[in-house]
């Protein structure tokens, strides 16, 4: 059984991203076991300087780096990542398994993206949209591609 490990700065604070996020790692437990991962978001002051984002990326990215299994096929969730669909998807988590490996790693950084560490890392840049979404909702919405993509592969009603 694949390892779906979701690494993400910040915490879900509102009872519906919650809620819905304890209701697809429910519904992934069939087909996987999931693993999300809360890291806090370094405080950057109000208007921080270039320097010290950089500074909170570098402080997030090593954070980061440091959950990362050394075997993991890593997405890192960034806006100039590659779009897929989800029945692409799903093929490209079959062909990750076929080939051996047994732990997704996704990688959700925090309101400044992710440091290029972090992105050197990754065997894939994903993107959802060309829309920018919050970071709290993309990882829902992650976790519902996942989901779908499991769907797929295994014939499942859930993706029409």
């Amino acid at each position: 059984m694949l390892s779906v490990n979701i690494i993400c700065i910040g915490k879900l604070k509102e009872k519906y991203l919650k809620d819905a996020s304890a209701e697809y790692a429910k519904r992934l437990t069939a087909f996987c076991k999931l693993n999300i991962i809360e890291l806090d978001e370094y405080a950057l002051p109000d208007n921080p300087s270039e320097a010290e984002i950089n500074k909170g990326l570098e402080k997030e990215g090593k954070a980061i780096l440091d959950k990362i299994s050394k075997d993991a096929y890593v997405y890192a969730m960034c806006i100039e990542g590659k779009q897929r669909s989800s029945v692409k998807l799903s093929e490209e988590f079959q062909n990750i398994a076929v080939s051996g490996k047994s732990n997704l790693t996704f990688i959700i950084g925090g309101s400044f993206g992710l440091s290029d560490e972090v992105k050197q890392r990754a065997n894939m840049k994903l993107s959802m949209s060309e829309m920018t979404f919050p970071h709290q909702l993309a990882r829902i919405m992650l976790q519902e591609q996942i989901y779908r993509a499991f769907q797929i592969s295994s014939g499942g009603k859930y993706h029409k």
